[in-house]
C-alpha cells in the first residue's frame, strides 16, 4: 500500500511523526506537510505567491504552505506514483461538529478525496498529545481494515479519545454534532497600541447527543464519521426555482 500523510500542525508535530511511524511497518509512505503550524486553513490553496519544497533530515518534505498546497503539490506535480490512500494528521486536538469546516487537517484529506484518492483525517479528542502512540496504533488499525462496504473515494473523519490503547472504545460510526456560536473575540492592543482582535473560543456543544461524533467520543470510543463535499441545499433547490419565477 502507498500512503500519502500530511497534517495542519507542521511537520515537527508529534502527531505527524506517531502516524508516519505507525504506517511505516505496514505501506509505503511519503511525508509532505506544512512548515509550521497551519490549524484552521481550512481548504485554502496559496495563490498569491509561489510554494517551495524542503526535505527534512528525517526523510519528511515540508512546503511553506497550507495543508490543501501539501496534498495539492503532492498529486500533481511531485509524486511519480498515485498513494492509494491519503490520511492525515494526528491533529492535536478535536475536529468534530462544526469544526470540520475550518479544519486544516480535515482540508488536507478533502483535497485527496476531491482528486478521486480515498482519505481519512484522524485527530485526538483533547489537544497537548497524551497517549499520541495509542492514536497511531489505533490509526493504524482502521487503515489496515477492507473498505470494500464502502463507495470509493470516501472521505472520512475519525476523532480519537486520548486514551491507552487498550482502554479505547469501540469503532463507533456517527454523525457531525452541532456547536452554539463562537465566543466573541478577544480585544487587545499590540505594542504600539493599535487595537487588535485574537479569535475567540469554539461554541458550546449543542447538539451532542447519541449517535453523533460528540457523543461517541465522550463515552470513550472512537468517532468515525463519513463526509461529503456537496454543499447543494437540495430541499431549498424547488423554493429557489418558485422564487426566481
Amino acid at each position: 500500500m502507498r500512503i500519502l500523510i500530511s497534517n495542519d500542525d507542521g511537520y515537527l508535530a508529534p502527531g505527524i511523526q506517531a502516524l508516519a511511524d505507525a504506517l511505516a511497518a505496514v505501506a509505503d509512505i511519503v511525508v509532505v506537510a506544512p512548515d509550521s503550524n497551519r490549524s484552521g486553513a481550512s481548504n485554502s490553496l496559496s495563490l498569491d505567491r509561489p510554494l517551495s519544497v524542503s526535505k527534512a533530515a528525517n526523510g519528511f518534505y515540508f512546503v511553506n504552505g497550507t495543508p490543501t498546497d501539501c496534498v495539492h503539490i503532492a498529486l500533481t506535480g511531485m509524486l511519480d506514483v498515485r498513494p492509494d490512500l491519503v490520511v492525515s494528521g494526528v491533529n492535536n486536538g478535536q475536529n468534530m461538529g462544526d469544526d470540520t469546516l475550518y479544519s486544516g487537517t480535515v482540508a488536507a484529506a478533502t483535497e485527496a478525496y476531491l482528486f478521486g484518492i480515498p482519505a481519512i483525517a484522524f485527530s485526538q479528542v483533547h489537544s497537548g498529545w497524551s497517549e499520541v502512540e495509542s492514536a497511531a496504533r489505533v490509526a493504524r488499525d482502521i487503515v489496515l481494515r477492507h473498505f470494500e462496504t464502502l463507495e470509493s473515494p470516501f472521505l472520512l473523519n475519525v476523532n480519537i479519545p486520548n486514551l491507552p490503547y487498550d482502554q479505547m472504545g469501540p469503532l463507533t460510526a456517527t454523525r457531525l454534532g452541532r456547536r452554539h456560536q463562537a465566543e466573541p473575540v478577544i480585544r487587545a492592543q499590540d505594542p504600539r497600541g493599535r487595537e487588535i482582535f485574537w479569535i475567540g473560543a469554539p461554541g458550546a456543544c449543542r447538539d451532542a447527543g447519541e449517535g453523533t461524533d460528540f457523543h461517541a467520543t465522550s463515552q470513550g470510543r472512537v468517532s468515525i464519521t463519513p463526509l461529503q463535499v456537496d454543499l447543494t441545499h437540495r430541499e431549498q433547490l424547488e423554493s429557489l426555482r418558485g422564487w426566481l419565477k
